[in-house]
């Protein structure tokens, strides 16, 4: 099969020829019909932020701890392993396996594996996983979301934040998002109630309170971003500004640091150490299917232009998701 292989820090992905895996006891052989790039994976390209190898679950020390990338994944079931039961030859599914989506095929333990949203494409559903993941974490499990609160999201034009906005609408919430001019009518449409131009206003000045602010985007320290919630409201963190050395790890560490000292509560959404990655992606397959929340793309590129791609999302500020069809 052909997969886009990492050999080393800094080196480009290459198109190689590699054997096609098999399913062990409990996975699933998936046909990857589509991806999609994220941060995530050009973190773990370059290795960066350094203090981040340093980290468990964090990039290698000296080697990439993965050879091929892409933690999205949809496609078809080619083949399963002994014990597996709930899937077979044919059935469309979706997964967020956190390695080996660069790739026409990947096994899948069927512990992680969800079937696909009926109304999506593959291409649709390959932007979901990762992202909407995540901002499920940090409204529902970290946020503790309830109907009527005022929500914002700072970072709301991304991947993780244009799911955020309908998550939060989905359960009830009035929401605020934080986003560039270009992006503002964007965010509209996909329901925010509010959208704050951050070219021409501070969010953390204007006055407003916020029961639950989800922090995206990192571009102020916690301790304004705290300015704005209501005396018992919820800081989550989900990224912030990158850097080579120590961001965006030295922001959530400073701000988690702070956490006991002041009366709002502060949390990390951490997607990467979730548990019931299955259990959420059927969560966001209802959701989708109820036409409550849909991803939005950007761009989509052919699988021979993953690095094209790769290279676009690095350069920031991506409108929604970029897709790969395999």
């Amino acid at each position: 099969m052909k997969a886009f292989v990492l050999r080393s820090y800094g080196s480009p992905l290459r198109l190689t020829d590699v054997d096609r895996p098999v399913p062990g006891d409990g996975e699933v052989l998936v046909r990857v019909r589509a991806t999609s790039v994220q941060p995530y994976d050009w973190h773990f390209m370059r290795g960066e932020p350094y203090v981040a190898r340093l980290m468990p679950g964090g990039p290698g020390l000296l080697t990439p701890p993965f050879g091929i990338l892409g933690a999205d994944v949809a496609g078809e079931v080619e083949a399963v392993g002994a014990g597996v039961t709930e899937f077979g030859p044919g059935d469309e599914v979706y997964a967020m396996p956190k390695q080996g989506g660069f790739a026409q095929y990947v096994c899948v333990p069927e512990s992680e594996l969800a079937r696909k949203p009926a109304n999506l494409s593959f291409e649709e559903a390959a932007a979901v996983p990762m992202a909407a993941n995540t901002a499920l974490i940090a409204l529902r499990d970290q946020g503790r979301v309830q109907p009527g609160q005022k929500v914002l999201v700072n970072g709301a034009s991304g991947g993780v934040g244009t799911f955020a906005v309908q998550l939060a609408k989905a359960f009830g919430a009035r929401v605020t998002g934080v986003c560039s001019a270009r992006n503002v009518d964007m965010v509209w449409s996909i329901g925010a109630d509010e959208v704050i131009d951050y070219t021409k206003e501070d969010f953390t000045r204007n006055g407003q309170r916020y029961d639950l602010l989800v922090d995206i985007a990192g571009s102020r320290p916690a301790s304004a971003c705290r300015r704005v919630l209501a005396r018992k409201g919820i800081l989550v963190l989900v990224g912030g500004p990158a850097g080579r050395w120590l961001q965006p790890v030295g922001h959530v560490v400073a701000a988690l640091a702070a956490a006991p000292f002041v009366s709002q509560r502060t949390v990390l959404a951490d997607v990467v150490r979730c548990t019931e990655n299955k259990r959420n992606l059927a969560t966001l397959t209802e959701l989708i299917e109820a036409g409550a929340v849909h991803p939005v793309i950007d761009r989509s590129y052919p699988f021979e232009e993953l690095p094209a791609a790769v290279r676009y999302q690095e350069a920031g500020h991506v409108p929604g998701k970029v897709v790969i069809a395999v």
